[in-house]
């Protein structure tokens, strides 16, 4: 039977990351590559979080995963599928706001499952989607289960920026139950593009700096002729048996706040629990993730998953 603890008695509030805001800047797609330099420890203190890393789960190009894990996990603990950002070009799990992401969400009691995936130009869409749905299909498997002691079941899925549209994807993408193969019962996403198409860069007015950053990532020279660009745009493939989705997004930031307005319309026309949190400022992805946010996601987290 699967052991639970009230949401509210979890130990929640845990501060950001000092060095998040540097590495959000690449997300503009203007910046340099990060260095190996760059990758460094966690810059938070997590007790009771066990880090597993660079875990091969058969993904292509040598691709791996990092687990982080709560000491005393419970019994058929739920998981978490957490994603980085990076304008699909950059990022790197161990890098240090997405390996303290990791770590925040295992100190809430989930394990969490932070995968790599191919990044563009080299490896356009759908190769990143294809790399994150094999995570959760891997997090499913038997061996898996066993060995993380993880409910494959209740499985959600947490992502900033590109990382907020791939897992908006794994939401969307096929119809049915949401407890079997790549699909994900609860989904975070915050500050993601979410309408990669012609008429998406209309909304609010995509910059052209990122509109390029788009076509790289989908593979087109331009957008008038880039039908897989749809496909690659999670508010074209919602449907009513999609799992409830937590939407966070700043106001004045560079994707703009129009395209969660948009994305959490839709949702509620289909008929999926949505909950919107607008951001005053400008800050993009985990520059907004402070305590109180983290404590709001984290609790509704766990009100979807413990269920």
């Amino acid at each position: 039977m699967r052991t639970r603890r009230a949401a509210a008695e979890r130990s929640i509030g845990r501060r950001a990351a000092a060095g998040a805001v540097v590495f959000l800047a690449a997300l503009t797609g203007c910046t340099a590559e990060p260095s190996v330099a760059g990758i460094v420890p966690p810059s938070s203190d997590y007790a009771g979080v066990a880090f597993v890393d660079d875990v091969d789960f058969g993904a292509p190009q040598g691709v791996l995963l990092d687990i982080c894990l709560p000491d005393d996990v419970e019994e058929d603990a739920p998981a978490v599928v957490s994603v980085h950002g990076g304008g699909w070009r950059q990022g790197d799990k161990a890098q240090r706001p997405w390996r303290d992401t990791c770590a925040w969400l295992a100190s809430e009691g989930f394990v969490v499952f932070q995968p790599n995936y191919r990044l563009a130009p080299d490896h356009p869409y759908p190769a990143a989607i294809e790399d994150v749905s094999r995570a959760v299909r891997w997090a499913r498997q038997n061996a898996q289960v066993e060995r993380f002691g993880h409910d494959p079941e209740r499985i959600g899925a947490f992502g900033d920026s590109a990382g907020g549209n791939l897992v908006s994807l794994l939401g969307t993408r096929g119809e049915g139950p949401r407890t079997v193969g790549t699909r994900v019962d609860a989904v975070v996403e915050l500050s993601a593009p979410i309408d990669l198409t012609l008429a998406g860069t209309a909304l609010g007015g995509l910059s052209s700096d990122f509109q390029r950053v788009q076509l790289d990532y989908l593979g087109c020279a331009s957008y008038d002729d880039c039908r897989i660009a749809a496909d690659a745009s999670p508010v074209t493939s919602v449907d009513a048996s999609d799992p409830p989705f937590f939407v966070a997004h700043s106001t004045d930031e560079f994707i703009p706040v129009e395209q969660a307005e948009a994305f959490v319309a839709r949702l509620e026309e289909a008929g999926i629990e949505a909950e919107f949190v607008p951001v005053a400022g400008s800050g993009h992805a985990l520059a907004i993730l402070d305590d109180d946010l983290r404590e709001r996601i984290a609790t509704w987290l766990h009100e979807q998953l413990d269920a």
